[in-house]
């Protein structure tokens, strides 16, 4: 993700540091269980604890000769550790490094988005209390309908966040998996012993079968629930959107000290906050469909998925945070206007009390179609005559 986009707690997630720091965790643990099993040395383990160290430029170095990250990364790491790194990576295949190191970086970014969509929340039940009793219009199709609060516009969006937060969570556990089960996933060179450790000491569990790889599922999964907080964020962004529209004027972005709205046009005072989150969430369900497109790899395993995982993780998880952040100053300093919002309960008169005087005539004696066709007749005719729904039923 460019910088303009990131913000530096996720982006330290997703930096190399961290990354071969979990691989080197992954190599580091499993060669300590080996140790208490027996397998190699402990004296040697120790020594690697102790040596080894990360050095990102000559990864980069190597791999441009190698053409295989794990094996730049190890080769790497041995030159700093010296003979004991031979007991490094015993029977493991580089998925075995990867994706378990992949997990561990998906549930620390996990953490976050929830740790952000939690501050969303409180920020937004706040809000829906504020303007409980607060009258607007509530609009279907964009055309007026019936009065609603906006307290209460504001608690659907409220209750759709507490959903995404579970679904957040759900991500959260179905992605905890590593494996170091070994090439194709058959334990052949490797005690089960050594995943079960190993993943305990990253906090994830160990995946119940696996192949070559974690199957793709659970990505997709962490993936998709990503795009739906996305679109949930933009169903919001959307009504601040139509909200702040001039001819609704009821709800408005904050607008700092200083800032400008339009090169050309010193009066404007544009929604840029919830186009920019609408924007995001259009690449965010592009990145879950092509999750889905991961799973189904051939046999074991076959590498379609790295290089689509390389971007999107990053990508998605950093665009996410953002977007949460984002939101949470558009709606802590969202400007509310309810004298506009009286303004547009107006404007159709009471018109907008036709379904209240339906069933007041079905209650009477009349039946549902009739009570509706007079009504209709009358709402038309009120609005068509610029007079209050009221007089036109009175003279009727």
């Amino acid at each position: 993700m460019i910088p303009r986009y990131t913000k530096p707690e996720m982006a330290s997630i997703w930096s190399d540091e961290n990354r071969f720091k979990k691989m080197l965790e992954v190599e580091i643990y499993a060669a300590e269980a080996m140790a208490q099993l027996g397998t190699v040395p402990k004296s040697a383990v120790d020594k690697v604890k102790k040596k080894a160290k990360i050095n990102i430029d000559r990864i980069n170095e190597i791999e441009l000769t190698v053409k295989h990250d794990v094996i730049s990364f190890l080769t790497a790491v041995v030159e700093s550790v010296g003979p004991e790194a031979r007991f490094l990576h015993l029977g493991m295949t580089s998925s075995d490094v990867l994706d378990t190191a992949l997990a561990a970086q998906m549930r620390q970014a996990c953490l976050l988005l929830i740790e952000e969509t939690k501050k969303l929340c409180v920020i937004t039940k706040k809000l829906a209390k504020q303007y409980k009793y607060t009258p607007t219009m509530g609009r279907t199709h964009g055309v007026h309908a019936e009065p609603t609060t906006f307290g209460l516009k504001v608690a659907t969006w409220y209750s759709e966040l507490e959903r995404s937060l579970e679904r957040l969570q759900y991500a959260l556990k179905t992605v905890s998996y590593g494996k170091i089960s070994g090439a194709v996933g058959t334990f052949a060179h490797l005690s089960p012993k050594v995943e079960q450790y190993v993943c305990k000491k990253m906090g994830l569990v160990p995946e119940p079968v696996s192949t070559q790889i974690v199957p793709r599922d659970r990505h997709s999964i962490f993936l998709s629930s990503i795009a739906h907080v996305g679109s949930n964020l933009e169903r919001i962004a959307v009504e601040i959107r139509h909200l702040q529209r001039t001819e609704v004027a009821e709800a408005e972005e904050p607008f700092t000290k200083g800032q400008k709205g339009s090169s050309a046009m010193p009066h404007k005072r544009n929604p840029i906050i919830s186009e920019n989150i609408c924007g995001f969430a259009r690449l965010l369900r592009g990145y879950a469909v092509t999750a889905m497109e991961n799973i189904a790899l051939w046999h074991e395993r076959d590498i379609s998925h790295s290089s689509t995982e390389r971007i999107m993780m990053p990508d998605a998880t950093i665009g996410l945070h953002y977007m949460l952040v984002r939101m949470q100053g558009l709606l802590s300093g969202l400007n509310v206007y309810p004298q506009n919002m009286q303004i547009n309960l107006d404007k159709t008169k009471d018109v907008i009390f036709s379904g209240t005087l339906l069933l007041s005539l079905v209650d009477k004696g009349l039946t549902r179609e009739n009570s509706y066709a007079l009504m209709q007749k009358l709402a038309f005719e009120a609005r068509e005559k610029k007079v209050s729904l009221e007089s036109v039923a009175l003279a009727n």
